[in-house]
This record gives structure tokens, C-alpha cells and sequence, in this order.
């Protein structure tokens, strides 16, 4: 592998509100992982919370790549810089998985290509939602199993307000707040409004959109570990935004908008971000490698 290249992985938005576990979004913000061969693991890390160690994620997921081609991992040096908050809801773990088997896509020579990568994140992640925005890109509707990705149409002229509160809310803990069984209604509503999100990506009539974040599975089972979030939901769509939903499982607020509602819709969140922060991105790409 060449030293100078520079992979960049795109953070992401999982679920879209009505869509759990099956939809999500690639940002414009992405983690930058470089690599090569060395005597031993190593792991230099810069940028968002602490990581440390040669167990994190990337190297995981390297050697999950590299095993499931029938190779024996090789140790790397690897350095990374990641703007990603971590635990936000923003696919920052996603993001160093994906990274990891890429990483084992480009030594083997592109054995894995884009399909396997997807194949081998998922597989490790669980849920595919934020896996597959990493590797294709925008908008991607996804299965884990059997493993299956097919992106979708990318609006122009839309961006992502993101409300980013200054706490955690930890994948587990928002998964246990989860109920085991919903009543068949709450199935059905989501499953309508799931449904409108391709269509309305399609067709480009993005005020279908307002409806199509709706979600009743699992946002309000989770409002308690995000105080004020479903009131600020309602809030960034009476602002004027296209959609609005919790990214992944939190705590981060997403807001679809246009860029002429993006100070108003900004505004509507500042209460519920509280002391942390808002970003502003387009969406992004799937992962990529730059020459340096």
C-alpha cells in the first residue's frame, strides 16, 4: 500500500425517522485514515474524543477484511484524524469499520471491491444503515441480511442542519430503550412513511419528505435519553425544514433543508443543542482514497 494515499470515510445519519435500521445518509464530514506496513500495530489518533490502542475499530476492521479473504492480517501503522463526534448518532464507529476492511480491500489489490466491503462492515456492524451510506455515498436504502445496498437519488440545493447536543447517548443504552414487540399500527405507520422516502427521492417532490421522517418505532422510546427532542423535531419542521429526525440513535437532530431555511431552521434547534453545537454539511460521498 502506498504510504501517500489518504482514505476518507464520510460520516452518516442512520434511519431517517420512519425508516429503522433500513435508510440512511452519508455527511459531508469525513474520518481520514492513512496505513502501512510495519513491524508491529501501531495507532496514532487525532480529533474527536480519545481512542487508543491497537483494538479500535479501523484495525478490526482491517483484519475482519483481510480474514474474510483468506489472508493473514499484516500489522499496520495506522494514523487517523477524525472530525466525527463520537456517540453522537453520527456513524463514527460505522465510519472506522468501513475504513478498517477498505484498508484490507486496497492491500489485497481490490479483491473485496465495494460490494464486499459493504458485505464484510455490515456484517461486523449489525445494523447496515450507516454502513452502506459510508461505502456507496448519499442516500442508500440497505439490508444486512443477506447483505444488500442500493442508493438513491441525491436532491440538489439541500443541506443538513445537525443539532449536536454536548452529551452521549451510547448505542446500547438507546437500543434497551427499545420496546420487544409494537403494536401492528405503529408497524403499518412506519412502513407507509418508510416507503415515501425513495419515492419522494424519485420523483422529486421533497415535501413528501415532512411526512416520510414521521416515526413512531423507536424516536418516543428514546426521547427520555434526548430531553426536548421530539418537541424540537416538530420545531425545525414548523421553521420550514424538509425532514427532521434523530440521527441513529442519538443524540444529534437532523434537519433536511434548503439553503434559504437553513438560518431559520438553525434557530428552531438552539434550545434543544443546548452548549454543544450546530453543523452545517452537504451531503457526502462514499468512501475514497486521495493521493498525497
Amino acid at each position: 500500500m502506498e504510504s501517500s494515499a489518504r482514505l476518507y470515510v464520510p460520516a452518516t445519519l442512520a434511519n431517517l425517522g420512519s425508516g429503522f435500521d433500513a435508510l440512511g445518509v452519508a455527511l459531508d464530514l469525513y474520518l481520514e485514515v492513512e496505513a502501512e506496513p510495519s513491524q508491529e500495530d501501531t495507532f496514532s489518533y487525532e480529533g474527536e474524543g480519545r481512542v487508543q490502542g491497537t483494538d479500535n475499530l479501523i484495525h478490526q476492521g482491517y483484519r475482519a477484511g483481510m480474514e474474510a479473504l483468506g489472508l493473514r492480517p499484516e500489522p499496520l501503522s495506522i494514523r487517523a484524524f477524525n472530525p466525527i463526534p463520537l456517540a453522537r448518532g453520527m456513524g463514527s464507529s460505522s465510519a472506522a469499520l468501513v475504513a478498517g476492511v477498505a484498508l484490507a480491500d486496497r492491500l489485497s489489490g481490490g479483491r473485496l471491491g465495494r460490494e464486499g466491503v459493504f458485505r464484510v462492515a455490515a456484517s461486523l456492524e449489525g445494523h447496515p444503515d450507516n454502513v452502506a451510506p459510508a461505502v456507496y455515498g448519499g442516500f442508500v436504502t440497505a439490508l444486512a441480511d443477506p447483505p444488500l445496498a442500493i442508493p438513491l437519488p441525491r436532491p440538489e440545493g439541500v443541506f443538513f442542519v445537525l443539532a449536536v447536543p454536548p452529551y452521549e447517548v451510547p448505542t446500547p443504552l438507546a437500543r434497551a430503550a427499545l420496546p420487544g414487540m409494537v403494536p401492528l399500527a405503529d408497524a403499518v405507520y412506519n412502513l407507509a412513511r418508510s416507503a415515501l422516502w425513495p419515492a419522494a427521492l424519485y420523483s422529486g417532490r421533497l415535501e413528501a419528505l415532512r411526512e416520510a421522517c414521521q416515526d413512531r418505532l423507536h424516536q418516543p422510546h428514546r426521547a427520555h435519553l434526548m430531553p426536548g427532542v421530539l418537541e424540537a423535531i416538530k420545531g425545525a419542521l414548523d421553521a420550514g425544514a424538509l425532514a427532521a429526525f434523530v440521527g441513529g440513535a442519538g443524540p444529534t437532530l437532523a434537519a433536511l433543508a434548503r439553503e434559504e431555511d437553513i438560518e431559520r431552521v438553525a434557530r428552531a434547534l438552539e434550545a434543544y443543542r443546548g452548549e454543544g453545537r450546530t453543523l452545517v454539511l452537504r451531503i457526502g460521498e462514499g468512501y475514497f482514497w486521495k493521493e498525497t
